[in-house]
């Protein structure tokens, strides 16, 4: 989990700081991390607060970015299935981090393996709060920017996705997503790019898969 400790620190503090720096009281950064817990509808949910947007739009906007989820939950339904205690939580808690750390970490032998699950998910939402609420109250207190800080969540995302290929060892999941997105730009399509890339990745690796 050692990736996800300095990618959620790095990238709560900059969505802490971000949030205070467009005139946010910083409480309102933890009481996202605590209620929403997801991080690229947190970032996008700056700007869509500030250009006065009403809760139907934000509502929207949120469910279209998070789509990709319903694809997580989907692989995940053998393995929840038999929890009892933390699989509400689990679920609420599912972010493409930990998506990437469940379904490359086995549980140790003799653990159990709901409190495994539990425990990456419940250390994953500490790192982002932790850090967004650093960001926050040093952003309450400090006069300069720090342009890039959003990066550090293409950052992780590298470091996974290379942890990912050492598991699976296959490139052609991979490859689709890339030739997915290359392809919609080239014909021009710009808004909801990232939801038709999804399908298009999720219905070229079934294909792919339902070969082998």
């Amino acid at each position: 989990m050692i990736p996800c400790f300095f990618g959620y620190i790095s990238i709560g503090f900059a969505f802490g700081f971000l949030l205070v720096k467009s005139g946010f009281p910083w409480y309102l950064a933890p009481l996202m991390c605590i209620i929403i817990y997801a991080g690229a509808a947190q970032f996008m949910s700056i700007g869509l607060l500030l250009s006065g947007k009403g809760p139907l739009e934000i509502g929207l906007a949120v469910l279209l970015i998070n789509a990709r989820h319903i694809v997580y939950g989907l692989s995940l339904l053998e393995r929840f299935k038999p929890f009892k205690k933390f699989k509400k939580y689990l679920i609420f808690g599912l972010t493409d981090e930990t998506y990437a750390l469940l379904t490359t970490l086995p549980p140790p032998k003799d653990s159990n393996p709901e409190h495994f699950d539990f425990w990456i998910t419940a250390f994953n939402q500490s790192y982002w709060t932790i850090g967004s609420t650093l960001g926050a109250l040093l952003g309450s207190v400090v006069t300069f920017d720090a342009p890039g800080l959003e990066f550090a969540l293409t950052a992780l995302f590298i470091v996974l996705t290379i942890e990912q290929i050492k598991v699976i060892k296959r490139v052609g999941p991979f490859l689709i997503p890339i030739v997915s997105i290359i392809l919609l730009n080239i014909l021009g399509i710009k808004e909801d790019s990232l939801i038709l890339a999804i399908l298009l990745s999720s219905i070229g690796c079934f294909l792919i898969g339902g070969k082998e």
